[in-house]
């Protein structure tokens, strides 16, 4: 057994290759071998954003405040809210963060494969973002 107390690991900065806008990332755990599981809670300011990414094994996320937009490559831009639980199927290309106004939070979890959990590309650029209203369902 091992008890990883609340508050024991710093905070960190996304960092702005792979982060656009400020977002604070709090690990939560990371499973000892033979496991490959790791978890952070990350919190996305307004208009804060990953860029574009994918995980070997597939990534969950569970929304926990606030209001936030995720996307597929290739797919509509979905909003999600708290409850709201999202899969990215392995080797998805896919980002996520807040909305343009509002913040917000989730627990993201994802395995490892041969040590690597995410391959990092292009960020999201204001454009794809933030598209024309114009044939987008406002929810």
């Amino acid at each position: 057994m091992d008890i990883k107390r609340g508050g024991s690991q710093a905070s960190v900065r996304g960092p702005a290759e792979t982060f656009t806008g400020s977002v604070r990332i709090d690990a939560l755990f990371s499973a000892a071998a033979p496991g490959r599981m790791s978890g952070a809670t990350v919190t996305f300011e307004p208009g804060a954003r990953t860029a574009w990414h994918s995980h070997p094994l597939g990534q969950t996320l569970l929304v926990m405040s606030g209001f936030g937009r995720v996307q597929r490559d290739g797919g509509p831009i979905e909003d999600i809210r708290p409850g709201d639980i999202v899969w990215f199927a392995p080797g998805e290309k896919h980002w996520h963060g807040a909305a343009p106004t509002t913040a917000m939070s989730h627990i993201a979890i994802a395995e490892a494969l041969d040590g690597k959990v995410v391959d990092w590309m292009e960020q999201v650029s204001d454009a794809q973002y933030a598209p024309s209203r114009e044939g987008r369902e406002v929810s």
